[in-house]
Parts: structure tokens; C-alpha cells; sequence
């Protein structure tokens, strides 16, 4: 077996474990930002094996460069997608931010909150 047939290369920036939905920027941002070991790994993705965590390892450590690129591009999009959620956010999302702001402050003034 080669190194590249534990992933589906769906797209420059949708590299996926083989057989899995599982990007490998999941795998690496725990290993390299997290500090996390192929087997904390392993065991928080159960879907995976540790043969394919430490596949994903190797992988970046062959294609360093290329892969660290991968990584700036993906961080760099969910900076994007945070902001923009954050300039639009979801208006379920913004009622829920309310009741929850009006439930703790009936519990610190000691009132209740009709929801009406």
C-alpha cells in the first residue's frame, strides 16, 4: 500500500482519510496545535484507526511544505467564516443569545422571564 492510498484527494484544499469524512487538517491541527498523541488522536475519532492517524503524520512529514500551506488555507477560511458569522449570525442563534441573557439576568435580580 502507498502513502497517498489512505486518502481521497477530493480537491486541493479536501484532502479526506480513505473512507472516511474525516479531513486530515482534523488529524493535524490536534497533533500539531494540541499537542496530542496518534493514540489521543485515535481514541477521540473513532472512526479512525491509528494506522491512519499516523499515516496522516507521515503524510505531512513527506509533504511538509505543501501541507503547512493546506493548514494556513484552512485556518485562514474558518477566520473568514467566523467573522462573516459573527457580521450575519442566524437569527435562531440571536434568540437564543437573548433568552439566555434574559434568563441570567432574572437569576442575578432574582425575577422570572416571561417568553411570550
Amino acid at each position: 500500500m502507498q502513502l497517498e492510498d489512505y486518502f481521497n484527494f477530493l480537491a486541493p484544499d479536501d484532502i479526506r482519510l480513505q473512507g472516511t469524512r474525516v479531513g486530515i487538517e482534523t488529524i493535524l491541527f490536534d497533533y500539531l496545535f494540541r499537542a496530542k498523541t496518534p493514540e489521543e488522536i485515535a481514541k477521540t475519532y473513532t472512526s479512525l484507526t491509528l494506522e491512519q492517524v499516523y499515516a496522516t503524520i507521515l503524510y505531512y512529514l513527506h509533504n511538509q511544505k505543501a501541507v503547512d500551506a493546506y493548514l494556513k488555507d484552512w485556518l485562514e477560511w474558518g477566520d473568514r467564516m467566523r467573522e462573516e458569522q459573527s457580521r450575519n449570525p442566524n437569527p435562531v442563534v440571536e434568540r437564543l443569545r437573548k433568552l439566555k441573557a434574559e434568563k441570567l439576568a432574572a437569576q442575578t435580580h432574582g425575577t422570572e422571564v416571561s417568553h411570550r
